[in-house]
């Protein structure tokens, strides 16, 4: 019997202002972010990941725009392409024509149709492992997809959704809060500010009341009377 407390571990990864890129991924055409990490066996293509979010191993992303602090986990599909079910046939030997040698360049109308219908991500979205996010779809900040989602159509910010086709559980706060937050808009601080107050983050009213407008602190007093974070 062998005793094994770490076998062909990685080393720590410090994130900093050059995105983190695994050796096995691939993108092309694409925009990362500071703070960024892609991890092994990623595809991504013709997409935006904005600051300080992550990818996770065996993703796939095709025209996609991501914001800030997403955390997307593994074997994601992110606007997986559609078979052109009007034609005679599905299959793709009619657009990667090449491939089989019917012509010597392949039909690009079906990869442009494919890029007209982009996936948008908000800031602050977290996308549990294997959810498929279709084409079209846009997700607003602070919502989860819950993990094996097939998320069919667009998802409310704050929102939790989950199923397939992904339908509304509930949302992870009330009303008044949401919209504090999204006043608040603290995932466009610099680094420097995260940094100091990071401590914060761990409690919603103490966030609040150091940094929602006043205004929106009075909003949220009366949506949520109780005090409870839903």
């Amino acid at each position: 019997m062998y005793s094994i407390e770490v076998l062909n571990s990685k080393p720590a990864v410090i994130l900093g202002e050059e995105p983190v890129i695994a050796k096995t991924a691939t993108i092309r055409e694409s925009r990362l972010g500071r703070y960024t990490e892609v991890a092994d066996h990623c595809s991504i293509n013709q997409s935006t990941i904005d600051d300080y979010s992550y990818v996770g191993e065996r993703t796939g992303i095709i025209y996609v725009k991501i914001g800030k602090f997403v955390s997307i986990a593994s074997d994601v599909r992110i606007n997986p392409g559609n078979h052109p079910m009007d034609w005679v046939t599905q299959h793709h030997f009619m657009y990667r024509r090449r491939r089989y040698g019917f012509a010597e360049t392949n039909d690009r109308s079906v990869f442009g149709w494919r890029g007209m219908q982009p996936v948008r991500i908000g800031h602050d979205v977290w996308i549990g492992h294997g959810a498929i996010i279709l084409p079209g779809v846009t997700i607003g900040n602070g919502a989860v997809v819950g993990s094996g989602s097939v998320v069919t159509r667009d998802v409310a910010p704050y929102s939790i959704v989950a199923g397939n086709s992904a339908t509304h559980i509930r949302y992870r706060f009330p009303a008044g809060i949401q919209e504090a937050l999204e006043a608040i808009s603290w995932y466009h601080w610099d680094h420097e500010t995260l940094k100091t107050r990071l401590d914060d983050f761990r409690d919603i009213r103490r966030f609040l009341e150091k940094y929602a407008p006043l205004d929106q602190k009075q909003g949220d007093d009366r949506n949520n009377k109780s005090g409870r974070v839903l």
